[in-house]
């Protein structure tokens, strides 16, 4: 073994030395100035609804994954690069139909089992659902309830966390 041929010494005055916390004693906590993850996720899909050009009904979307990092964004919409004929959005049962959902577009962007957590603005419905419990989705968090969803009771039957996530900080500065 290398053996160092000099030793250097920090002398450090007692008198200016930080005390030591001890393992039992924690400092004070912080106030509150960052976003918990699921508050994060849920105004990254705030943020992506805006982008959705449907008139009646603007869902976002958004995947973490195990460290929570964004693994992408998405909104509810026609196929890229479709151009609707005129008087297309007036007939919102007509149109619906064609309408691809937020978790559908936003599990293209990521292969199963790559995202843990899925924020959408609305709880998903019953296809979407499935759909993420079909990627691995572990926890799912939405703003708004959908009635129309069995997400609940699918939840349950595979053990994923739903959970509503009805205040974030979300500011939009209007000129």
């Amino acid at each position: 073994p290398i053996t160092p041929s000099f030793v250097i010494r920090h002398s450090i005055p007692p008198s200016s030395r930080l005390p030591m916390p001890s393992k039992k004693s924690r400092p004070p906590a912080a106030p509150r100035t960052r976003l918990s993850i699921p508050e994060y996720a849920m105004a990254l899909a705030h943020v992506a609804s805006l982008r959705s050009e449907d008139p009646y009904r603007k869902v976002g979307a958004a995947a973490l994954d195990f460290d929570n990092r964004v693994i992408g964004t998405a909104y509810n919409g026609l196929d890229a690069g479709y151009n609707p004929p005129p008087g297309f959005w007036d007939d919102r049962e007509a149109r619906q139909k064609f309408m691809l959902h937020a978790e559908v577009n936003l599990c293209s962007l990521f292969r199963r089992g790559e995202a843990k957590i899925v924020a959408t603005t609305t709880m998903p419905c019953t296809a979407c659902m499935q759909t993420l419990c079909a990627y691995g989705i572990r926890e799912i968090y939405y703003q708004e309830i959908y009635e129309a969803s069995d997400a609940p009771e699918i939840v349950e039957l595979y053990g994923i966390k739903l959970e509503q996530v009805t205040d974030f900080p979300v500011s939009v500065v209007q000129t």
